[in-house]
This record gives structure tokens, sequence and C-alpha cells, in this order.
């Protein structure tokens, strides 16, 4: 059998699971139907083929699908997860008429673009949001699913380009989806479904303030989110919550809250049927117990979570969920070696995670490139020319990625190349940091 050569399309799979709520069948029937009303002639499609695509074997349908999807769903290929073919191009501009879309004049423009994600983002939540129906009244399946492809557009845009451009956006969803809670009118079913896409973008919402530097509204954030789980019983929303309890807790130094949090995300996650889920949170489990200096611990709760993580994906597997690929396994491991101190793993295995990643998740891949560069450096055979090339790759993402985590990177990069200036390379990679965080802090200003 060949290798599959994509990963699995996470981002479809959401799409017609969460929001439309259909089988492959009842996906693929809908398709032809709407290739017909489109006037598109025959449209074979089936089962089959939805699981090629969802599984990755087909990484873009051919242009009448894309056409069809775009119609059925409001978002363009690479929204539902495709990877488009250069080639392809000119036609998706045409296909994306349904929904947002950049101008044409726009696409060859970074400065335009960047001002877009700036800017305009807020105007792509507020059609998700339901073309900027603020005012609550009678309360449906419409809005819950409005709400749910909120959380999509956040992680998408934010996957890709940090979280600076977000965090106000977000805020404003979340208010809309506060203010259809507390006022509007709805059954009590859709009454728990709404709360659960609720908590969950108050979580998107809690990682943008981490990932801009704001750890207390993230904190805020995630304890609302948690509120919101346990009032709809809605076990993967608990799990996700106490899980980003716990990234909040290690990043702010508190160890013993990281390790209890994420035992509590463990008992949550048992009953929701994802091997992928529970493995994220023995993850966070050893990072905590990494901090705490119990190598002991770390590597058993490591252990557990590849052994997971083997098992592989499952339909349960949340959406969001799509980052937590086999690099972001690597990369996470790499951190809780970091913590023990075990630096020569852990280069190995930022390396791993930014190979892995390929193309995807720009800013995880700039911050484990990041991670790379400063174990180079601080190893105990240091590596000052491979640090400072490193270091070059992590400011190439710069102005694309706007995130404070990448900018503190690139602190914490400075910081270890002190004792190597007498480097060339170093010294050159200090002049072009400097400038460049300039220019980064001032755009902020």
């Amino acid at each position: 059998m060949a290798e599959r050569r994509n990963p699995p399309n996470t981002r479809l799979r959401h799409v017609r699971v969460r929001e439309l709520q259909m089988s492959r069948d009842e996906f693929a029937r809908r398709i032809v139907a709407t290739g017909q009303e489109m006037g598109e002639g025959e449209v074979g499609c089936g089962a089959r083929l939805i699981a090629a695509w969802e599984d990755g074997d087909v990484a873009c349908p051919r242009a009448v699908y894309r056409r069809i999807l775009t119609r059925m769903t409001g978002r363009g290929p690479a929204e539902l997860g495709f990877r488009l073919p250069l080639a392809a191009a000119p036609a998706v501009r045409a296909e994306q008429q349904a929904g947002p879309s950049l101008p044409h004049e726009w696409e060859n423009d970074p400065v335009e673009r960047r001002a877009l994600l700036r800017d305009g983002v807020g105007v792509v939540l507020a059609l998700s949001l339901g073309t900027g129906r603020h005012m609550p009244g009678r309360i449906g399946a419409g809005e819950v699913r409005s709400v749910t492809a909120a959380v999509s557009t956040l992680y998408a845009h934010d996957h890709d380009h940090g979280s600076a451009p977000l965090r106000r956006a977000a805020g404003e969803a979340l208010s809309i989806a506060h203010q259809w809670l507390r006022s509007g009118s709805y059954t009590e079913r859709t009454g728990r479904r709404l709360r659960s896409a609720t908590g969950a973008l108050g979580i998107a919402a809690g990682w943008l303030s981490f990932d801009s530097g704001r750890p207390a509204d993230a904190h805020s954030l995630y304890g609302e989110a948690l509120a919101a789980a346990r009032i709809a019983d809605d076990r993967e929303l608990e799990a996700h919550a106490f899980g980003c309890l716990s990234l909040l807790a290690k990043a702010g130094g508190r160890p013993r809250e990281a390790i209890a949090a994420a035992q509590g995300a463990q008992s949550a996650a048992r009953t929701c049927g994802s091997p992928r889920l529970l493995s994220l949170m023995h993850l966070r489990e050893a990072g905590g117990w990494a901090v705490t200096g119990d190598r002991t611990a770390a590597d058993q709760a490591i252990v557990r979570a590849h052994r997971l993580y083997a098992q592989g994906p499952a339909d349960a597997d949340p959406g969001w969920l799509e980052f937590f690929t086999p690099g972001e396994l690597a990369g996470l491991e790499s951190l809780a070696r970091a913590s023990l101190g075990q630096h020569e793993r852990a280069v190995s295995g930022a390396e791993q995670a930014v190979l892995l990643h390929g193309e995807t998740f720009a800013r995880n891949r700039a911050l484990y490139t990041a991670d790379i560069a400063i174990h180079q450096a601080v190893r105990d055979r240091p590596e000052p020319e491979a640090a400072a090339e490193a270091a070059g790759r992590v400011l190439a993402h710069f102005p694309e990625v706007r995130s404070d985590r990448l900018l503190q990177s690139l602190h914490d990069i400075a910081g270890a190349f002190r004792r190597h200036t007498n480097v060339p390379a170093i010294a050159d990679w200090i002049e072009e940091y400097r400038s460049t965080v300039a220019a980064t802090e001032g755009d902020r200003a």
C-alpha cells in the first residue's frame, strides 16, 4: 500500500460532523443535490470519496467539488483544510465569491494582506456569527453553528498568523454569544449546545489572550469555559478547559497546579472516546512534572502519551485537536526535555517538530525553531553557527506571525546568545534581531 503523503483533513471532518451533523453518506448525498441545484450536471460523489478527502488520500478535490463545497458551507477550500495546487489559485478566487475573499490586487501585496488580517478578521468573524445579528431573539441550530464556525475561524487564522490580529475580534464574537445566552429564547437542548459552543469560543479567546501575553485574561476565560462545561455536562469541553489551565499554570511557574489540572483533564477525557485527547493531557502532566524536576514521573507521562497517540485518530476527536499532529507530539515532548535540562534530546525533538510540521502551523513552527536556537546555544557542547541559522529562520516569520510568545522567544534567544557574541554569525543575528524587534514593537504601538 502506498504511504499517505498528506495529513488527515480534520477541518473538513469537523464541519461535517460538528456543524452539519451528517454521516459521510448524508454529506455525499448533499453534495450531489447541491451540484444539481447549481447546474453542475451529474456529480458522482459517495462516502468513499468523502473518506478519501478526510483521510488525506486526496489533498484537494476537483474544481467542481470545490465550487459545491463552497456553496454548501460558505467556506473556501483552504478554510475546509484542502491544500490547493498553485494552478488552482485563479479558480479559487471565483469559487469564494459566496464567502469572504481577498481583493485580487491584495493577494500579492503583503502589506495590504497584513492590514486585512489585523483589521478585517473581525468582519470575517461577524459573518460567521450570522451576518452581524447582535440582537437576540429565537435562538436555534443556526446560531449554534455560527458560534462553532467562529471558533474554527479563529483557530485557522491563529495557526498561521498568531494571536495579535485576532484577540479583539474574538472578544467581540464572545460578547455576541454571551448576549444570545443571556437574552435569547431557546429550547433546553439548544441552550446546552449554545453554552458548550460559547465555552469553546471562550477557550479560543483565552488562548489568544495567553499567546498575546495576557495570562490573567486567559485564566478568567478558561475558568468561565470550565463553568460552562460543568453546566452543560460537556466532558470534552471540561477536558479542554482543564488542559488550558494546566498549560497556563506551567507557564506561570506553578507546576503542581499544572499537574493537578492536567489530571483533571484526563479524568474528563476518559469518557470522550478520543485517545489523542487523552494523550495531549498526559503531555500536559509531563510538562508539570518536568518543571518540578521529577524525571521519572515526567518519563512515565510521556510514555503514556505516546502509547495513546499511537492508537490513531478517532471519530470522537474534537476539531480543535487538529493542531496535535505528530510534529506537535514531538515538540511538546521536547519542551519537557528542556525543562529537565536534557538539551541534547530537546534540540532533537524540536528539530523533528519543525520537520514534521512542514508548511503548516506557522506560529508553532516558529516557536520550536526558536527552541532549537536556544538549545544549540546552551547545550554542553554549544553549536553557535547552527544556533544562529535557526534564529535567522525565526526572524523570517515576522511580521506575518504576530505573537507575544514569539517575541519573548526572540528575547530568550538573545539572552542565550550573550556568551557567543564573538561569533560573527551570532553578532550579525543580534543586529538583525534588534532592528526587527524595534520595527515590530513600533508597529504594535
